[in-house]
């Protein structure tokens, strides 16, 4: 008796994909049959993220959800801060944040952090106090040889 095989299943994306294949559109195509580059047998599940990561020239924050991103924002915004070259530099940067995370309050996603908007004027504070020159040392009054110089040197001498 002969087995019936069932219909099979195939989605608009997968005939393309056989219709391209049978085409040959995927012949000669660069890498084909040789091993994923950069992998070097690493038992590390998540090494492609992480070279992609790295060719990208993004950090791993890139990957942690907007709650954990705008709370870690806020906690460097300090140090951040520091580099900027002028208070309206730091005022935009605090509008930006503050933006981002209403935003975030408005359409909350897990983990739920809680992420409170930066007080521009704490921002600009913590500018000033770094950029403030700090007032030079008192110098000590020159000594009597000090004043003498050169020529008291030499009139000792001679």
């Amino acid at each position: 008796m002969a087995r019936m095989t069932e219909p099979r299943f195939e989605s608009v994306v997968d005939r393309q994909i056989r219709l391209a294949a049978e085409r040959g559109e995927f012949d000669d195509l660069p890498g084909a049959g040789k091993p994923l580059p950069n992998w070097g047998g690493q038992d590390d599940e998540l090494w492609w993220i992480k070279d992609y990561l790295r060719r990208e020239g993004l950090t791993s924050e890139a990957m942690l959800p907007t709650s954990l991103r705008l709370a870690r924002e806020v906690e460097r915004l300090p140090e951040r801060v520091r580099a900027m070259l002028s208070e309206q530099v730091v005022r935009e940067a605090v509008a930006d944040l503050n933006e981002r995370i209403a935003a975030y309050a408005h359409t909350p996603s897990p983990p739920y952090v809680a992420v409170k908007p930066v007080d521009p004027d704490d921002a600009v504070a913590h500018w000033r106090a770094a950029h403030e020159q700090p007032p030079a040392p008192p110098e000590d009054p020159p000594s009597a040889a000090q004043r003498r110089g050169w020529r008291g040197l030499l009139r000792r001498r001679g």
